[in-house]
């Protein structure tokens, strides 16, 4: 049985990658320091095969034993959070990534990094693939995540180049799905949120900024499909349906059968105006491309919204 460690495995992405990782049959140690995850996403998990272990990863990580596989999703990941814990954001991109390559060479694991399409910045290539460089303002206050992401790629494959580690790196692009934060800050959330309570549904700008939308289920099955296979260098999952923030709470309106109106706020700055994933390379080397519509996708977030609402 394979022996697995997924540090931010409380968090939206890592316990769905936990839940899916148990059922491909593996052993699973979740570790995370619950500053964005939450014990409530890991509940449900019965099986004798998972362990939790409460750590921050930007100290030293140690675990008895073998491991195959170390999956590194710990991370701060919407613009709020970089705004609240902007140097928790930097130090687990840098430290926690080091300790975390440090821990696969003692093991002899393969090593996974959960990157972001946000080392692209504000592209002015469209759609982005792997080898475009990215537009990043590494001062600004949304600068902490691409920067710090930046850097965990780059010694990404310096552990690789230099240590022989079986490193692989994915570009994850916008998902959404169960389990994301109520006041998680991003498109899709704050739209429910403010859709099922009655609320205006603020759109930053005029909402002609373009964000694409992958469900978690495909964003899952991308990930572990890279995880298997040979490929080291980066590689974009995310779904390439692109669309505009206003059509989007269009749609959210729409799905939701909510009567709020769309209102105008300021934009952030060095906010993304275009966001799009060149699969090419995820369809060629995984076999892999999404395959939940947003439609379908947002009737299961949509449900799982209104039950968190009614629980609070």
């Amino acid at each position: 049985m394979p022996r697995t460690l997924v540090t931010g495995g409380a968090g939206f992405l890592g316990s769905h990658l936990c839940e899916y990782l148990l059922d491909k049959g593996h052993e699973v140690i979740c570790m995370d320091n619950l500053i964005t995850g939450s014990k409530q996403n890991i509940s449900g998990f019965k099986s004798g095969n998972f362990r939790f272990v409460n750590h921050n990863v930007s100290e030293f990580i140690k675990l008895d034993g073998d491991l195959d596989y170390i999956l590194h999703f710990a991370s701060p990941a919407s613009p709020i959070d970089y705004l609240e814990l902007p140097i928790q954001t930097l130090k687990v991109g840098a430290l926690g990534t080091h300790n975390a390559l440090g821990l696969a060479k003692a093991k002899n694991a393969v090593f996974l990094l959960a990157s972001t399409s946000e080392v692209y910045g504000d592209p002015l290539v469209h759609p982005q693939p792997e080898e475009y460089w990215g537009n990043v303002n590494p001062i600004g206050p949304r600068g902490v995540y691409d920067e710090a992401k930046r850097f965990a790629e780059a010694i990404t494959m310096a552990y690789h180049r230099v240590h022989g580690i079986n490193t692989k790196i994915v570009r994850i692009f916008n998902t959404y799905g169960p389990r994301m934060r109520i006041n998680d800050g991003r498109a899709i959330p704050n739209f429910l949120k403010q859709a099922l309570t009655g609320k205006d549904l603020t759109v930053y700008g005029n909402g002609s900024q373009t964000r694409s939308f992958c469900f978690v289920s495909d964003l899952i099955e991308g990930i572990f499909r890279l995880l298997i296979s040979e490929q080291n260098e980066p590689v974009n999952i995310g779904n390439p349906n692109e669309m505009t923030i206003r059509n989007l709470a269009d749609k959210i309106l729409q799905a939701t059968g909510s009567k709020s109106k769309i209102i105008q706020a300021p934009l952030p700055e060095d906010d993304p105006k275009t966001r799009q994933p060149n699969i090419t390379l995820a369809k060629i080397l995984l076999n892999w491309e999404p395959k939940v519509s947003l439609d379908e996708g947002l009737k299961s977030t949509i449900k799982y919204f209104q039950e968190q609402l009614n629980s609070s």
